[in-house]
């Protein structure tokens, strides 16, 4: 029997060393606060009726508090439905209901929001509301230590729903064996040690908040930031002597524009985690030469606790990086191969493209309340089918290629946006890129590119154009393009290229236009 909340209570050893710090407001928890607080949170959940088994959304900010509700749900074996605090009442009521959701916990800004979205068919809904003189009375009333609730290695314990890039959210079914292996994998790749000091500036709703508790699990100090602004992420960097950061592709690549000198005040750092997609190599090549911080380049998604069934690269893979294009090796007991896009019992030879499948301890139990969904990509001998495309080379090194539903057919041709923007965001007037397909009377689809120029120039398009044709085939060079100032993303980093199909591909107009 296991319960994921347990390191909990082993690293109380630490009594008075600072856990969770949130900068922005000056405020942290120790240790021995954060299992105090977390108990307090679980003995008030239980006297509400939640139960083992119960779903329990949370809809607050980043903050200490959205963690410690994670972990109070889990002691309980309830459920933990992260909410991003974006999210609009529609999207929450989907969520409530979708879920089968028993409580829900937000704050006074969520409140309003929360309320609406439980009239009705949800009016029965525990609805907790923090942040009150009357809650904090109510907190401080309850116990100050509740046991773990025993649970198996398959007890679901979160319902961690997808991005909704490409359609409605489904919640991935993770149990505590999941996270167990997920925390003790991140542990092992990061080389994680009481000693460090970690700055995670991922939402609390996104799977990557397993990097800040896998820190936690090895003793070490969180700084939170619970909204990312790059001044004051290069700051807390160099004030809290940072040792493992997070980061990701919009964010190296900011750091880049920053002025000569900036890198010093990333001394403390031996390590930065990039993820959620894919790191451009002249990019990574130029950020590593400069600021010296190799970068910890991963592979996962919500369905594998990112890293827990997935790849990452090491340092000391550099030199089989394939020129910093590659997402590593399996991590610890991760299985990868490269099947077929058409036909998944095929798998493809080293060195040819396909679906990358994944197997290992932290895939999914499946998609909550989707059969369809969850037998058409998590196979009965336990492989997921990731929805990616990529190869694996002579040494192993899994590299990433495009999502399989963003490749574009053009008359018989295939097309891998993600190979096509590492080329053109090399041309000097362009700042950031992104690559879909719009729909082609003629062709089917056609390649369109949305562009961001660069800062203080102006985008000569026969420029790029003629940059693209010498460097890609002929059918790969985008046949139109648009320039907007910015490319739309979830939360600043996760591209939504179906937001530029839906705003830009008019099959009329394109079609005219070709």
């Amino acid at each position: 029997m296991s319960n994921c909340t347990t390191f909990l209570d082993v690293n109380k050893r630490l009594g008075d060393k600072k856990a969770l710090l949130l900068p922005s407001e000056d405020r942290y928890y120790t240790y021995a606060q954060m299992l105090e607080s977390v108990c307090r949170l679980a003995n008030m959940l239980s006297s509400s009726g939640i139960c083992k088994g119960d779903r329990v959304c949370i809809y607050l900010p980043s903050i200490p508090e959205y963690l410690l509700f994670y972990f109070a749900i889990w002691r309980i074996g309830a459920v933990a439905v992260p909410l991003n605090k974006a999210l609009s009442e529609s999207e929450v009521f989907y969520m409530l209901e979708n879920s089968g959701a028993a409580g829900i916990v937000t704050d006074k800004s969520g409140k309003n929001i929360v309320e609406n979205a439980c009239s009705g068919n949800l009016s029965e809904v525990c609805i907790f509301v923090t942040g009150t003189s009357e809650w904090d009375k109510l907190i401080s009333s309850m116990p100050d230590y509740i046991p773990p609730v025993n649970c198996s290695f398959d007890s679901l314990c979160q319902l961690q729903y997808t991005s909704g890039t490409t359609g409605n959210q489904k919640g991935a079914m993770l149990t505590h064996g999941n996270w167990m292996a997920a925390l003790d994998a991140e542990c092992d790749l990061l080389e994680l040690c009481s000693d460090d000091v970690y700055l995670g500036i991922y939402p609390m709703a996104h799977v990557g908040v397993s990097w800040g508790i896998s820190a936690l699990k090895a003793g070490a100090t969180w700084i939170i930031m619970e909204k990312f602004d790059l001044d004051e992420y290069i700051r807390l960097v160099k004030n809290y002597n940072a040792t493992v950061v997070a980061g990701m592709p919009p964010v190296i690549h900011s750091l880049l524009k920053t002025e000569t000198g900036t890198e010093k005040m990333f001394a403390s750092v031996r390590e930065m985690i990039s993820g959620g997609g894919p790191l451009h190599p002249s990019v990574w090549g130029d950020f590593f030469r400069r600021f010296n911080v190799p970068v910890v380049n991963a592979y996962g998604l919500s369905e594998t606790i990112v890293v827990g069934t997935g790849t990452s690269i090491r340092p000391e893979d550099y030199a089989y990086a394939d020129e910093f294009r590659s997402v590593g090796r399996p991590v610890g007991y991760t299985e990868v191969k490269i099947v077929d896009t058409a036909d998944s019992s095929k798998e493809i030879a080293v060195t040819q493209t396909g679906e990358i499948a994944l197997r290992g301890p932290a895939v999914a139990q499946g998609y909550w309340n989707m059969v369809e969904e969850t037998e058409r990509v998590f196979l009965p001998d336990g492989w997921f089918l990731t929805g990616d495309i990529g190869y694996l080379d002579k040494d192993g090194m899994l590299a990433i290629t495009d999502r399989k539903k963003d490749m574009i057919v053009m008359s018989g041709w295939k097309i891998y946006p993600t190979e096509v923007e590492k080329v053109l965001i090399e041309h000097p007037d362009v700042d950031d890129i992104a690559i879909f397909g719009c729909p082609h009377i003629h062709m089917g689809e056609i390649p369109v590119a949305a562009v961001v120029p660069a800062s203080g120039r102006t985008l000569d398009l026969k420029s790029l154009i003629e940059f693209g044709r010498k460097r890609l085939a002929r059918y790969k060079v985008p046949r139109e393009y648009i320039v907007i100032k910015e490319l739309p993303r979830v939360n600043g980093w996760k591209l939504l290229r179906r937001e530029l199909r839906e705003k830009f591909c008019n099959e009329e107009i394109i079609s005219k236009k070709s």
